[in-house]
């Protein structure tokens, strides 16, 4: 039996062990991508969210300084060595700052493993689950003139539900937050380990955590955290310091990536179904409605009586979407307020007492 979160396996020795036995290591940038494909050919996704406090003067040379500092941060770790030598590094189109270091990449002489940017449709429907089913299989092939196997539709199929299941115990764990009693910091560590650990790693954690019974006793402010992703980590401490009750996030890396299963019995459209299916998300398009709707619904849910938007600097379809946002939450009752961070620079000082006033004022 694990105790959490301290005996977490880290991003290196995950990978380490992987190679150890043979494995492939493919770093993905964000945001929603076909893991089950990326496993089925021997890959493990290792995602690249910065990382945080990484100087970014490799990128600066190349990309502009107004870009994401998700982007420049990544560009300057995976061009340095910092994140190791890859087999293969795959682009999600999420933004234009994301579709542009694909591009980027393709030609860069320092990144010397193939390089694949894709299209993620910004709509739903059957079209968009079409091209998306068609997108993968586009990869798929690709994947099998780079590694030489020919993982049947079965094996596809089983990959996919094996994804699935651990998608599954990922949202469980979201839900029944409150009766672990895992501090926010811990909780998000634990829910953060998806980004690099092995389905099955993952689901054999999830179902021990969820055995446990601590509810703890928080008599905090109930809030909702929404952005791209909880970095640096250490606003989660600052939260919980300044009386704050973490109910539920709407982080494009946490909570708009619990993805239910599909149902096709064909592997790719499967896999389109379950990311299409995934909660409302500025980054794959969704109306302003359906995110005003969602974060409602989480919050009517958990009793969250605030929402904070974390997000950051330059990120233009969140920034994009935030005033209609707030406007739509506050005239239905739910109070807000939006922070931008930088994740090449500490946390600013000024944040904690913007939480402080904040959390004030809703006492």
């Amino acid at each position: 039996m694990m105790t959490f979160p301290q005996e977490l396996p880290t991003r290196k020795q995950v990978m380490a062990r992987h190679r150890g036995n043979g494995g492939r290591i493919a770093l993905v940038f964000p945001v929603h991508y076909p893991r089950a494909l990326l496993r089925a050919f021997g890959f493990l996704p290792m995602e690249v969210w910065g990382p945080p406090g990484f100087s970014t003067a490799e990128a600066d040379a190349y990309i502009q300084v107004y870009a994401c500092s998700v982007v420049r941060c990544g560009f300057s770790a995976l061009v340095s060595g910092r994140l190791g030598s890859p087999d293969l590094v795959l682009v999600p189109h999420a933004c234009d700052s994301l579709q542009g270091l694909g591009s980027m990449l393709l030609d860069f002489p320092k990144v010397e493993c193939p390089v694949r940017p894709f299209y993620l449709p910004r709509a739903g429907g059957d079209a968009a689950r079409d091209y998306l089913a068609a997108e993968f299989q586009a990869i798929s092939r690709e994947l099998e003139e780079l590694t030489g196997l020919h993982p049947s539709g079965h094996d596809l199929l089983a990959s996919q539900k094996r994804e699935e299941e651990a998608d599954r115990l990922l949202a469980r764990l979201h839900r029944e937050r409150g009766r672990m009693g895992l501090p926010s910091l811990d909780l998000y560590r634990v829910l953060r380990s998806r980004e690099y650990l092995p389905a099955e790693s993952f689901t054999n954690m999830a179902r021990q955590l969820l055995h446990r019974h601590r509810p703890g006793t928080s008599a905090g402010i109930p809030l909702l955290l929404s952005g791209i992703v909880p970095e640096p980590m250490e606003i989660l401490s600052l939260l919980a310091d300044a009386g704050a009750d973490l109910r539920g996030d709407d982080y494009a890396c946490c909570g708009r990536r619990l993805y239910p299963p599909g149902s096709s019995a064909d592997p790719f459209r499967r896999m389109a179904e379950s990311l299409l299916a995934a909660p409302p998300d500025s980054l794959r398009g969704s109306s302003v409605q359906d995110r005003v709707r969602h974060l409602l619904q989480l919050s009517h849910g958990s009793g969250a009586k605030a929402v904070i938007f974390h997000g950051i600097k330059s990120c233009e379809p969140e920034l994009f979407y935030l005033p209609q946002i707030r406007a739509a939450l506050e005239s239905a009752g739910l109070a807000s307020m939006s922070l931008q961070v930088d994740l090449a620079v500490s946390l600013p000082g000024q944040v904690r007492t913007r939480i402080e006033a904040f959390l004030e004022a809703l006492s």
